[in-house]
């Protein structure tokens, strides 16, 4: 007699993979959203972040603590911008004039040396010119209102998910099989916390970075110090990129004015991330989660393959969830043990 019971089994299973398959093949066409719900995850983290401990302070409910969280980071951002908008908005502008003339005394001062010529003509002329970068700006200005439009769904879907996260986790586990649901939300209070942690420590080392890097600029004499100072700040959420990317423009414009000035650009950038990475990211990070320096690069490289410049963003977010469930449901309830994991202490 055929098995009936077994067959039923079997075609359950084979619909549960066939769903599965098709919901994966949905996200990776959906890369976008799914990185506009990471970018509004981190957001509603930082709330209860600061939500939590107000809330201890000025004995406070869930509700008004989160209220008034809100209220704080949006007083700030917007105290920020009325204070210092106007300044960095002119240092922006400014900054945006002086990089093409200071590239263009940088290729007229390459032009006058055979090495600077050999370098030339080895990139080639496209390369050397600013040409494309400035059409990259303008499409980037063009598009400033999708820009906007990601921002506010981030910031509304952030709200969302902060005022009732117990609502979406209860969602989420009920998605997976009873047996398995202790274990993810077990996952996923480990996630939140690591991310908490990590995101409140990346903050202060971008607050300390971006002051450290404006006194210096303004102490060497190097133009539109203020705005190249918050954009060394906001790249220092991109791990080992992000200083790289911020210390670009700053030689560029540095190297128009004179190679000396260009050094001590070097010198000062080489220092403050000196600083960040043995005295700064081990003190904030005491309490957060410590990731290798070979893991976060290869992981920033992943994530913009697969994401695009947005998952190079958020590449630091993703790699700390990614750390806590790996080291959960792969080393801990795969693996077994620590005693029994091959190459654990």
């Amino acid at each position: 007699m055929p098995d009936l019971e077994g067959d039923t089994r079997f075609l359950r299973r084979l619909l549960i993979t066939i769903a599965v398959l098709l919901l994966v093949l949905a996200l990776w066409q959906l890369l976008h959203l799914v990185m506009l719900v990471v970018g509004a995850v981190l957001l509603a983290v930082l709330l209860m972040a600061l939500a939590r401990p107000l809330g201890r302070w000025l004995r406070l409910r869930e509700g008004g603590a989160l209220a008034l969280s809100g209220l704080i980071v949006i007083t700030l951002i917007g105290g920020g911008f009325w204070l210092f908008g106007a300044e960095v908005s002119a240092q922006v502008s400014a900054l945006l004039d002086t990089l093409p003339q200071s590239w263009d005394v940088l290729e007229t001062r390459l032009s006058q040396s055979p090495l600077g010529r050999q370098m030339m003509a080895r990139l080639g002329g496209e390369l050397l010119s600013l040409t494309g970068v400035i059409g990259d700006v303008s499409r980037f200005v063009l598009s400033l209102s999708s820009a906007l439009t990601d921002v506010f769904i981030i910031v509304v879907g952030g709200i969302y998910f902060a005022a009732q996260p117990d609502l979406y986790r209860r969602g989420v586990l009920a998605l997976l099989p009873r047996g398995r649901r202790a274990l993810a939300e077990e996952t996923l209070t480990e996630m939140g916390t690591a991310l908490q942690r990590w995101l409140v420590a990346k903050l202060i080392a971008m607050i300390i970075i971006g002051v450290l890097t404006v006194m210096g600029l303004s102490v060497i004499g190097v133009p539109s110090a203020l705005a190249l100072g918050l954009f060394a700040g906001l790249a220092e959420f991109v791990p080992l990129v992000g200083p790289i990317i911020a210390a670009i423009p700053a030689l560029i414009v540095a190297l128009g004015q004179s190679y000396q000035l260009a050094l001590w650009t070097l010198a000062l950038y080489l220092a403050v991330q000196q600083l960040e990475s043995n005295i700064i990211t081990p003190l904030v990070q005491q309490h957060a989660i410590s990731l290798p320096p070979a893991v976060t690069l290869f992981a920033v490289i992943a994530a913009g393959l697969l994401f695009g410049p947005i998952g190079v963003l958020f590449s630091g977010p993703l790699t700390v969830l990614a750390f806590v469930a790996c080291r959960i449901l792969y080393v801990r309830e795969t693996l077994g043990p620590r005693d029994q994991t091959p190459g654990a202490p």
